[in-house]
C-alpha cells in the first residue's frame, strides 16, 4: 500500500504586546495546518513591540529558520500573521521555500472545502483579492529590461506582465461578482419562499468546530421523517477546522413544537481576515435574516471564553447582533457528570448533541425565546379554505384536529400576525 507524503511544515509566530493569546493562536494554526492535510514538522516564535516591516521576524530568526528547516526536513513555513507583499517576497527570498501566511492557510482550505457553485465563487474572490497587492512577488524573478523614460512601451518584460496580470485578476474579479450577484438574487427568491411559509428561522452559528454540524444532524436524525431520510439530508461533520463552508437548510419538523428552519452556517476564527468575512457575507446572511440565533459553544474547550468573543464580533460586523441569541454549551458531557445534564441557565443550555441530550429542552428554550411572537387558539375553518388548513400544518404547532359539520377544528399554536389574519375563525 503506497504512503502519502504529506507536506511538512514548520509554524512560525510572533508574540506582539497587544496579542491576547498568543498560545490560542499557534495551537489554532496547527489545527488549520492539519486541516489542510499537513504534518507540523515544529514552531518557533519570537517576542517582538512590532513585526519587522521588511521580514516580519527578526533578520536572526530567519537565520534559525533555515537551520531549523534543514534540521526538520521541513517542506514550507506557515506564519500566524498576514504578510505584507513586501514580507512575503523578502522571506521567500531569503528562505528559498514556499511561505505560507494565516489567511493564505485558510484559503488553501477553503478551497478543498468548498463544494457548491456559491462557496467556489466567494473562495475565488477572497483568493484573487489576496494576490492582487502581491503580483509584484509573484514576478519578482521576470527581467526588467528597457530603459526608464516612464511610457508604457518602455516597461520591462516583469512589468509588462504584473501589468497584464493585474488586469486579468481584474476582470476575472469582476465576472466573479457579478456571478455572485446572480446566486444571491437567486438566494434572495429562495428565501423569501420559505419566509412565506411562516416557519421560524433558526441559524447555528459559532467558532469553527464547536459542534453545529453536529447538532444539525441529530436534530435530523431525530425528527426527520424517517421514511423520509436520506443521507443527502445529513450535512457534513468532521473533527477538524472548518469541515463545513457551504450554508445549508433544513426544515425541523418536531412532534409537540413549532416547526422551523434551520441553517448550519460556516464557524468563525479568530484573526479570520475582513475581506474573508465579505467574500462569504451573502452566505452568512441566513444568519443575519433570522428569527433566532442558536450560538453553539464547545464547553469543553478552556479558551470558549475567547471564542464566544471572536463569534460575537464577527455577528456584529455582519449586522446580526440585535438577534435574540440563545447560547448552546455543547459537548457538556465532556466536563460534567452527564446525568446532571442538560442545564437551562437563563438563555443558557449545557447539553450534548452528540449523545441527543438536551434537545427536547433546547426545543422549549427556543420557544420561550421567541414566545412573544406566538399565540394559541382554537379555530375552525370551512372546508373551502383548505388552503390555509395546509398552511398551518407547515407552519405552526397544530394540538388537534377534528372534522365537523362546519369544517376544521383546530387548536393550534401559530404566529401572531397569523393569529391575527385568521381570528375571524376563532371558536
Amino acid at each position: 500500500m503506497e504512503i502519502e507524503n504529506k507536506e511538512r511544515a514548520l509554524l512560525v509566530g510572533v508574540c506582539l504586546p497587544e496579542e491576547k493569546d498568543f498560545e490560542l493562536s499557534m495551537r489554532e494554526l496547527s489545527e488549520l495546518a492539519k486541516a489542510c492535510d499537513m504534518d507540523v514538522a515544529g514552531r518557533m516564535e519570537q517576542k517582538m513591540d512590532r513585526p519587522d516591516k521588511a521580514l516580519y521576524i527578526g533578520s536572526g530568526k530567519v537565520y534559525e529558520a533555515l537551520a531549523a528547516m534543514e534540521e526538520l526536513n521541513a517542506d514550507l513555513i506557515i506564519f500566524d500573521n498576514t504578510l505584507s507583499p513586501t514580507q512575503i517576497r523578502n522571506l521567500q527570498n531569503q528562505l528559498h521555500c514556499p511561505i505560507l501566511d494565516r489567511t493564505s492557510l485558510i484559503l488553501e482550505i477553503f478551497e478543498k472545502r468548498a463544494k457548491s457553485r456559491e462557496a467556489k465563487l466567494q473562495v475565488e474572490i477572497a483568493r484573487l483579492q489576496y494576490m492582487l497587492p502581491r503580483l509584484v512577488g509573484i514576478h519578482e524573478a521576470l527581467s526588467r529590461q528597457g530603459g526608464g523614460g516612464g511610457s508604457r512601451a518602455n516597461k520591462g518584460a516583469g512589468e509588462k506582465k504584473l501589468e497584464l496580470d493585474r488586469r486579468k485578476l481584474e476582470h476575472r474579479l469582476s465576472e466573479l461578482r457579478k456571478e455572485l450577484a446572480q446566486i444571491k438574487k437567486e438566494r434572495v427568491t429562495q428565501r423569501k419562499k420559505r419566509n412565506e411559509t411562516g416557519a421560524v428561522r433558526a441559524a447555528l452559528v459559532g467558532y469553527t468546530n464547536a459542534g453545529k454540524s453536529t447538532l444539525m444532524n441529530t436534530m435530523l436524525k431525530q425528527y426527520y421523517r424517517k421514511d423520509a431520510m436520506a443521507s443527502e439530508k445529513l450535512v457534513y461533520e468532521e473533527d477538524m477546522l472548518f469541515a463545513t463552508l457551504d450554508t445549508t437548510v433544513r426544515k425541523i419538523n418536531p412532534p409537540d413544537h413549532q416547526p422551523f428552519l434551520l441553517s448550519d452556517t460556516v464557524g468563525f476564527i479568530s484573526k479570520l481576515p475582513h475581506h474573508l468575512v465579505e467574500a462569504f457575507h451573502s452566505t452568512l446572511e441566513e444568519a443575519i435574516e433570522s428569527d433566532i440565533l442558536l450560538h453553539v459553544i464547545d464547553f469543553s474547550d478552556i479558551n470558549r471564553d475567547d471564542q464566544i468573543n471572536v463569534t460575537y464580533q464577527t455577528l456584529e460586523e455582519l449586522g446580526a447582533g440585535d438577534i435574540p441569541v440563545i447560547y448552546v454549551y455543547n459537548k457538556a458531557d465532556l466536563c460534567m457528570d452527564e446525568k446532571t445534564l442538560p442545564v437551562i441557565r437563563g438563555n443558557r443550555i449545557y447539553m450534548s448533541a452528540k449523545k441527543g441530550i438536551g434537545l427536547t429542552e433546547l426545543l422549549d428554550l427556543m420557544e420561550k425565546t421567541l414566545a412573544d411572537r406566538y399565540q394559541s387558539g382554537e379555530f375552525c375553518f370551512p372546508y373551502d379554505q383548505g388552503g390555509i388548513v395546509s398552511y398551518l400544518n407547515q407552519s405552526a404547532a397544530v394540538e388537534e384536529v377534528s372534522y365537523e359539520e362546519q369544517g376544521v377544528r383546530m387548536k393550534v399554536r401559530l404566529r401572531a400576525e397569523d393569529y391575527q389574519k385568521y381570528k375571524k375563525y376563532l371558536v
